[in-house]
């Protein structure tokens, strides 16, 4: 379903510069973005993918990974297809590199944001979560969605690789309430060898979207080789705290997928390696993830240490939340930082 790409704008040359994503792709007539699903049709940027599902299901918020944001609660997650880097290393890449893979053809089903809204409610959800694949390169359907879900008392969140415009994010942020922003490296070289993308533009939009009073909660997925030197972690860590020693950070492990078989499986050893640098440079919240350890998935109170939030199982399985809609820990009193409040109680 073709709908206006309305985060654009024409240039003097008559090119069209889209200006949703960090790529800044210039177009001609006819010709696609990055992201295969915005192109310029009738001298005007299209969406293609607007109303159009290609993901959808009723996930743990736990699952984005949200750790942070209404704990026990579920999230109603939707995708497209489509999207803005070419990670060697993607889970969802069926998805997510299927216009790229399939001349530029579009799937899914008709979902409007209304309908959205409403399944999000009917299946008791607190939140609409836009991800599988990345959410900024379907920005007008997440747009006009995440409008009418606050109209409705739903929260909203964006799963990210980070690749927001500053654009893009001042006309988020009054609708956009969580967002979990995938730093894959600290490396420049490893984004654009390994996703056809750039580091500082994610820097800049993780430091803006959190300027702008977003909650955020960062992961890196951990690839042996590739990003898990001591040196490297520690700088993802040191680059965390000085923007907010509170904002958490997932650690994950890697599995061999896409284009990346023949690399290893990530040890758990190097998760918790990561977690103790973590710790050494002052970051309260870490997690391990994509491996079964409840010690290091729960969440613990900074100044009395007791264990706050318990998590168990499969991510978002078994959740015990002794918080209350303030973040208080029951213990010793402390406010822990996230969105604890949940709209509805069902």
């Amino acid at each position: 379903m073709s709908h206006s790409a309305w985060l654009s704008k024409k240039l003097d040359s008559g090119k069209i510069l889209c200006q949703a994503c960090s790529q800044s792709c210039k177009l001609e007539e006819g010709e696609y973005g990055i992201c295969g699903v915005r192109r310029v049709e009738g001298g005007e940027l299209k969406l293609l993918v607007y109303g159009i599902a290609a993901a959808v299901n009723v996930d743990p918020v736990e699952k984005k990974p949200m750790f942070h944001f209404l704990p026990k609660t579920k999230a109603f997650s939707v995708g497209t297809v489509g999207c803005n880097f070419s990670c060697k290393f993607c889970q969802n890449y069926d998805i997510s590199q299927y216009p790229k893979e399939h001349e530029h053809k579009v799937v899914g089903h008709e979902l409007s944001p209304e309908k959205i809204v409403d399944l999000a409610i009917e299946h008791g959800c607190d939140s609409v979560a836009y991800t599988y694949n990345e959410p900024i390169v379907f920005f007008e359907y997440t747009y006009d969605t995440a409008k009418i879900a606050h109209e409705k008392g739903l929260k909203n969140i964006y799963v990210t690789s980070g690749y927001e415009t500053r654009k893009a994010i001042d006309l988020l942020a009054p609708y956009i309430d969580g967002m979990n922003i995938d730093l894959k490296s600290f490396s420049n070289e490893f984004y654009k060898e390994i996703c056809g993308a750039k580091l500082k533009p994610v820097l800049d939009a993780v430091t803006y979207a959190h300027e702008s009073g977003i909650w955020i909660e960062i992961t890196t997925l951990l690839i042996p080789g590739k990003n898990d030197s001591d040196e490297e972690i520690r700088s993802i860590a040191r680059f965390i705290a000085k923007l907010d020693v509170s904002i958490p950070w997932h650690l994950s492990a890697f599995h061999p997928t896409y284009k990346m078989l023949d690399s290893p499986r990530t040890p758990e050893a190097t998760l918790l390696r990561a977690y103790k640098i973590g710790q050494e440079e002052g970051l309260k919240y870490l997690y391990v993830g994509n491996v079964d350890n409840e010690d290091y998935e729960s969440t613990y109170c900074p100044n009395c240490k007791k264990r706050v939030v318990d998590r168990r199982g499969n991510i978002g399985q078994f959740v015990i939340n002794e918080l209350d809609e303030n973040g208080t820990c029951p213990h010793c009193g402390y406010a822990l930082e996230g969105v604890w409040s949940s709209p509805f109680q069902y």
